[in-house]
C-alpha cells in the first residue's frame, strides 16, 4: 500500500521515441507505491505527448522498432526546480540519442549527480550520463551497445552478463533494459530510502494463447534476477495472447519490484513461451487504438501451477480476456481464488473472464434472507415495497443501479432472484465492459474518470492501464505490502 502523502518527489526524463516500458513501468510503479513523479520533456510542456518505441530482441543481429503507446507529460520541462526532488530517471530508447546535445538537459543531468541525489538510467539512458560526463571513475552497465561511448567517458564499463543485469554505484543505478527493472526499480527505491514489508508473497498472472510461438531468449525472465526475489511473495499472473501491453508488464515488473515471486501462465502454453500484446491507446477517435506490442515471456506452465500456493491473482485486459473466458480451466482457476477470498486484481476487458465465471453474483443459501436483503435495499431507496408484488417479471432503475426480479406469487416460498444489481460485488471496467458486468451480476460503477479504481472484499477492478498507481496500490493493500520512506 502507498503512503497517501508521497514522501519523496522523483523526476523522468522523456523525449520522444523513449522506450515504451522504459517510461512507463517505474513511472507507474513509483506512483503506486506512493512517490510523487514529473515526467518533463524539453520544448513540451505539461499534458503534451511523447511517442514511444516498442524496442525488443529478435533474430535479427539487433532489436526491432515499432510505435508505442503515447505518453502525456504531466509536468513541464522549463519549469523545473531540481532542489524540489530527491531522485532523477532516465528512460533508454532512442530519445536520450538527441537528449545529449542538449545543454539544458545536461545541466540537469549533472545537477543531481553533483548534489548525491539518486540517479536511475536504464539502456541508452547513459548517453546522457557520458554527455554530462557523470560516468567518470563510476561501475556502470548500458545495453552492450553502448560500452565503447563509456569507456569513452571514462566510466568503469560493466559487462552485463543479461539483458536484466544491473549495477549500483554509489547514488548511480544502471540497467541493461527494461528486463532487469524488477532489480532496477528495486534499487532506486532502496537509494530513495524506501523499505517494503510484506513481500512475503505469491501472485499469478492469467494470460492468453495463439496458434504461433516463438521461442527466443526470454527477455522477461526473472529466474536469475536474484534469488531473493523468488524467496519473497510469488503472485499469479494469467495471460493471453493480444493481451494490453502495459497491463500484463506495468503490474508484473511492479510486483516483483517488491520483492514479490510473480508466475504469468496462459492456457497451452509452456514456461519460455510467448504471448503476443497489443497496445491500446486513445489517439482522438471514437474508441481506442491497437498497436501491436511486445512479446511477452511466460514464466511458468499453466497445465503445472497448483494455484492454492499463490496468494493472489491479476488478471489484465485486452482481447485476450475474449477467448478465456471460453475456457474452463480459466474458470476455474478463477472461481477458486475468489471462493477462497484471495486477493483478485482485474483491469479493464479483464472482468469478461468475472462475469463468465459468475463470481460477481451474491449468492444466497436463505432465500427467505436473500428477500429480506434485497427488500431492505429498496426501502432504503425509497422504493415503494407494494411495487414488487407484481406478477412475473419486473425491470426498475433506482439511481441507476439496474435490478432483475422475479417474483412467484403463487407461492408461500416464492423465489427472490436478483441478477444483476446492488445485490452484486461492486465493480468498474473499460466502459464498453459494462454489459458484462451488469449481466454478470455485478453492482456497475462508472470508471470516472478512466483511472478510477474500485475495491470490494478481496477485489480490485479498474478501467484501464491510467488507473495503474491506484490499481496496484490498492491491490498492495489487500496483500498487505507497504512502502515506506
Amino acid at each position: 500500500m502507498a503512503e497517501k502523502n508521497p514522501q519523496k518527489k522523483v523526476l523522468i526524463l522523456c523525449g520522444d521515441y523513449m522506450e515504451d516500458y522504459e517510461v512507463m513501468v517505474p513511472f507507474q510503479a513509483l506512483l503506486a507505491y506512493g512517490v510523487a513523479v514529473d515526467a518533463v520533456c524539453p520544448g513540451k510542456k505539461s499534458g503534451d505527448v511523447c511517442r514511444t518505441a516498442v524496442h525488443q530482441l529478435s533474430t535479427y543481429q539487433t532489436y526491432t522498432e515499432t510505435r508505442g503507446h503515447n505518453f502525456i507529460l504531466n509536468a513541464t520541462f522549463d519549469d523545473i526546480v531540481a532542489s524540489k526532488y530527491d531522485g532523477l530517471v532516465i528512460p533508454g530508447g532512442r530519445s536520450p540519442e538527441y537528449l545529449a546535445m542538449n545543454e539544458s538537459v545536461l545541466d540537469l543531468v549533472r545537477t543531481f549527480s553533483t548534489s548525491g541525489k539518486p540517479i536511475a538510467s536504464v539502456c541508452h539512458g547513459q548517453l546522457l550520463l557520458a554527455a554530462a560526463n557523470c560516468v567518470k571513475g563510476r561501475k556502470c552497465t548500458a545495453y552492450p551497445s553502448l560500452k565503447p561511448v563509456l569507456i569513452a567517458a571514462d566510466a568503469h564499463w560493466v559487462e552485463p552478463d543479461g539483458m536484466e543485469a544491473c549495477v549500483v554505484d554509489g547514488n548511480l543505478v544502471t540497467g541493461a533494459t527494461y528486463v532487469g527493472h524488477p532489480e532496477f526499480i528495486q534499487l532506486f527505491v532502496k537509494a530513495l530510502g524506501g523499505a517494503v514489508t510484506g513481500s512475503d508473497k505469491r501472485i499469478l498472472f492469467l494470460c492468453g494463447v495463439s496458434n504461433v510461438s516463438r521461442s527466443i531468449e526470454p527477455m522477461l525472465v526473472s529466474g536469475d534476477l536474484s534469488e531473493f526475489l523468488y524467496a519473497k511473495m510469488a503472485l499469479l499472473f494469467s495471460y493471453l495472447d493480444f493481451m494490453e501491453d502495459y497491463e500484463v508488464m506495468v503490474p508484473f515488473q511492479s510486483l516483483q519490484a517488491l520483492g514479490c515471486h510473480v508466475d504469468a501462465v496462459c492456457p497451452k502454453k509452456r514456461q519460455g513461451e510467448t504471448c503476443a500484446t497489443a497496445i491500446h491507446d486513445f489517439e482522438g477517435d471514437q474508441t481506442y487504438s491497437e498497436k501491436p506490442g511486445h512479446d511477452f515471456t511466460l514464466t511458468a506452465t499453466f497445465e503445472s501451477i497448483d494455484a492454492s500456493s499463490y496468494d493472489g491473482l491479476v488478471i489484465p485486459g485486452g482481447r485476450a480476456p475474449e477467448y478465456l473466458a471460453l475456457d474452463d480451466d480459466v474458470i476455474t482457476l478463477v472461481k477458486s481464488f475468489m471462493e477462497a477470498e484471495k486477493p483478485v486484481a482485474s483491469i479493464c476487458h479483464g472482468q469478461q473472464i468475472l462475469s463468465a465465471a459468475g463470481v460477481l453474483k451474491v449468492i444466497y443459501e436463505d432465500v427467505s434472507q436473500q428477500k429480506s436483503n434485497a427488500l431492505v435495499i429498496l426501502s432504503t431507496k425509497g422504493a415503494q415495497l407494494s411495487e414488487l408484488f407484481e406478477n412475473g417479471v419486473e425491470r426498475r432503475n433506482y439511481d441507476e443501479i439496474h435490478f432483475n426480479f422475479n417474483i412467484d406469487l403463487l407461492s408461500d416460498d416464492y423465489e427472490l432472484s436478483i441478477n444483476h444489481g446492488l445485490m452484486g460485488k461492486k465493480c468498474t471496467a473499460y466502459p464498453a465492459v459494462k454489459l458484462n458486468v451488469v449481466l454478470g451480476g455485478g453492482c456497475w460503477l462508472e470508471p470516472e474518470p478512466i483511472d478510477r479504481c474500485f475495491t470490494d472484499g478481496n477485489l480490485v477492478t479498474g478501467a484501464a492501464w491510467p488507473g495503474h498507481p491506484e490499481f496496484i496500490s490498492q491491490f498492495m493493500a489487500l496483500l498487505d505490502i507497504r512502502v515506506s520512506f
